[in-house]
């Protein structure tokens, strides 16, 4: 089967891993090719981030193969990509048991709307559901 995808034609079946099979579909934060990476070359941390469209990609590979948990997972992850990485571990922390309350849950989940990414909200307000029914906020 094949997926249209950003403008290309991806097969899930036969284009994994793509890097391997598809370097053409991935790019570098900065818009490199990944056959234009050089080990030794100019390089920063920074370009070795996976994109928003490279982890769409994925996700589209793993729902092919039936593995929804993991597409799922894989488009948060790209409603994240563009996010800095203070931000992200914020987010982390917050849902871990008892280190937030109801409300600021809740107010993640609205900057997490604000800043484009509604599956990631979704997930926070799912776990502040588990969390009120578990007993697990702060206080």
């Amino acid at each position: 089967m094949f997926y249209t995808v950003s403008r290309v034609s991806l097969d899930p079946s036969s284009d994994y891993p793509l890097g391997a099979k598809r370097p053409d579909l991935i790019r570098t934060p900065g818009g490199r090719r990944l056959d234009e990476l050089e080990l030794h070359g100019d390089i920063t941390p920074a370009e070795l981030r996976a994109t928003s469209e490279t982890l769409r990609l994925q996700a589209d590979v793993a729902r092919a193969a039936g593995r929804t948990q993991l597409a799922d997972n894989l488009l948060r992850a790209a409603e994240l990509a563009p996010l800095p990485d203070e931000t992200i571990l914020a987010v982390y922390t917050a849902l871990r048991p008892r280190r937030s309350t109801a409300e600021e849950l809740a107010t993640w989940a609205a900057r997490l709307d604000e800043w484009q990414a509604p599956r990631t909200a979704e997930f926070v307000r799912e776990a502040a559901q588990v969390y009120a029914e578990r007993g697990l906020f702060a206080g």
